[in-house]
């Protein structure tokens, strides 16, 4: 039996989840464009744990969604699951963000999926899965015009999730492409997802583990009137 906590903080989204054997016991989670992780996140997870009758002891392994996302938040999410792990010595596992969002798809299983998280201006993060989840083309950092995901389309539909089909939506005209702008990361979907990694012992190192930021950290100054 193995009983996991997950963390999600990659997006507005403040989600934990606690599962055994990969179903889901407990979820908590809140979502506000305030980014809410710093002050709910660690309240999340005593309450989820003390809701599930369960207690720190008894969690087998932690896992954090991984990136790519917002700097701040992946950095409180991991900061959390890895002081845990050191605290309960127990391994952490990582899932890749966009990886979970694309098992919250709810689509016919014609064509592809494509999470999409936002970035600067035109900007978004994306991965392609085909129907049963498996990856037709790696996470990139990419600018959204006309000619996107054109190679995807030509094949069939395309269905787009996430904060960053809002922008795709304004350029991408075809009929073919399908929006759905609602979807955020959970901790929910991460459950299976962390168990099958549970089972392989497809841990991290705890000590040098870091969030998959997939570009640098840019500090943005505000101009000086």
């Amino acid at each position: 039996m193995a009983i996991i906590l997950n963390i999600e903080t990659a997006t507005t989204n403040c989600s934990v989840s606690v599962a055994q054997d990969g179903k889901l016991l407990l979820l908590k989670e809140y979502n506000s464009a305030g980014y809410s992780h710093s002050e709910k996140l660690h309240i999340f997870i005593k309450e989820a744990l003390e809701e599930a009758s369960l207690s720190f002891a008894e969690l087998n392994a932690i896992a954090v969604s991984k990136g790519p996302g917002s700097y701040t938040g992946l950095r409180i999410g991991v900061s959390a699951a890895k002081g845990l792990c050191y605290s309960l010595d127990i391994p952490l596992l990582s899932i890749p963000t966009l990886v979970s969002m694309a098992c919250k798809a709810c689509w016919d299983g014609d064509g592809v999926v494509i999470p999409v998280l936002d970035a600067r201006r035109m900007e978004v993060y994306s991965q392609v899965f085909d129907f049963n989840y498996e990856e037709l083309r790696e996470t990139k950092a990419e600018i959204i015009d006309e000619f996107s995901f054109k190679e995807f389309i030509e094949k069939g539909k395309v269905l787009l999730i996430g904060s960053g089909a809002e922008k795709c939506k304004e350029v991408l005209k075809n009929a073919d492409f399908s929006f759905d702008t609602a979807i955020v990361p959970s901790a929910k979907e991460m459950c299976g997802l962390s168990y099958t990694k549970y089972k392989l012992g497809d841990f991290e190192n705890t000590a040098y583990f870091e969030p998959y930021y997939l570009k640098d950290f840019i500090l943005q100054k505000k101009k000086k009137l």
